[in-house]
């Protein structure tokens, strides 16, 4: 099977994220199957403008800005030069609207609607540029086949008139061999609580901020690690200043995979934020290093947790409520060792080649039913 993928970027690009993350680690074992899979996504400084990353072929062209104008004419050179049997539509903020132009079977994956979220990330003319494209999805993409990653945005679907038969369930995952699926025993009495995650206006990590501040007043042995980058650094910087906490927090920034891991295994708990998500691969991999998590409950995170086993989930902007929980979490002994060994099996449940097996299968079940 020759597959083409469209997307906005490619896992080297410095904006990528989850949904980056899911393409690669399943289209990369869908070319394992003995597949050929190219993704076009748009350029960015330093990266070349054409690669192989884990045997996809990665050909970038035009920039962030503008490369949804070039989609259509990329297409069609594309299928000059190559037969194709299916097109991946990546749907990421802007959509490619591929079913006004494209010949082939179409899939297209989605991992949740920003809606009205976006307007605290972008600001109001931006976010209402995104809004008004993501509007015309229920236009154009009506009888599309979809893989969806959370029955959350599965609902969402659903709610904008969708038909469920369109639809699979195709989940985030982990690659199992990666992850230790142990948690490193304490060796002082220290309380560490961490957020993992780029730092992004929407992610709303200034609700833990102020969580912790409560926290730390009634356990001052508390610590706060923020683990990831982002453009909201600064501003989450002079928080902790404002706040009197700036000595018990900890911006480690990027850091890698075998920090990351290491990090995890060490903390008590990680917190989960964002005011919306298509999933929360953050929460599994928090739970894979058995750490539990706290998160909000908000469409696709509250997917990514099971409650009271894998972490808890409090109400989102409930600044109490999340004091709360990490009270009732970090205060309980034998809470926390119930919810870390649930972190752990709830973990073991996610498989990246489950879920590259379910794709391919997706792919094929798409071809069949565009050629009859």
């Amino acid at each position: 099977m020759n597959i083409l993928i469209f997307n906005w970027q490619d896992i080297k690009n410095p904006f990528a994220g989850g949904a980056e993350v899911h393409l690669q680690e399943i289209f990369k074992r869908i070319v394992k199957m003995g597949n050929k899979v190219t993704l076009i996504c748009c350029k960015s400084d330093a990266l070349t403008d054409e690669e192989i990353i884990d045997g996809i072929r990665v050909i970038r062209y035009g920039n962030r800005n503008m490369f949804n104008y070039f989609v259509p004419r990329l297409y069609r050179n594309f299928i000059k030069r190559e037969n194709v049997d299916i097109v991946i539509d990546d749907i990421n903020k802007i959509p490619f609207y591929t079913p006004k132009f494209v010949k082939h079977p179409i899939l297209a994956i989605s991992h949740h609607f920003f809606g009205k979220s976006i307007i605290v990330e972008a600001g109001i003319v931006r976010g209402l540029y995104v809004m008004f494209a993501e509007y015309l999805v229920n236009k154009i993409y009506k009888p599309t086949p979809f893989a969806v990653v959370s029955q959350s945005t599965l609902d969402e679907f659903l709610r904008r008139g969708f038909a469920k038969e369109n639809f699979r369930i195709i989940t985030n995952a982990l690659d199992q061999s990666d992850f230790p699926f142990q948690h490193n025993d304490k060796s002082t009495d220290e309380i560490r609580i961490a957020y993992f995650g780029r730092l992004k206006k929407y992610k709303r990590v200034e609700q833990l901020f102020y969580a912790f501040n409560l926290f730390a007043n009634e356990y001052p042995n508390a610590k706060l690690d923020i683990i990831g980058t982002g453009d909201y650094l600064s501003s989450l910087q002079k928080l902790a200043r404002k706040l009197g906490i700036e000595e018990k927090t900890k911006f480690y920034g990027y850091v890698s995979d075998n920090e990351k891991k290491e990090l995890l295994m060490d903390v008590d708990v990680v917190v989960n934020t964002s005011q919306k998500e298509g999933w929360g691969i953050t929460n599994i991999e928090a739970n894979a290093c058995g750490t539990p998590v706290i998160s909000a409950n908000v469409p696709g995170l509250r997917d990514s947790v099971k409650n009271h086993q894998s972490g808890l989930l409090y109400e989102f902007g409930n600044i109490n409520d999340l004091k709360n929980k990490l009270v009732e979490l970090l205060t309980n002994p034998e809470l926390k060792a119930e919810m870390q060994k649930g972190a752990l099996d709830w973990a073991k449940s996610f498989d990246w080649d489950n879920s590259a097996r379910q794709m391919l299968q997706y792919c094929e079940d798409v071809i069949a039913n565009f050629k009859k």
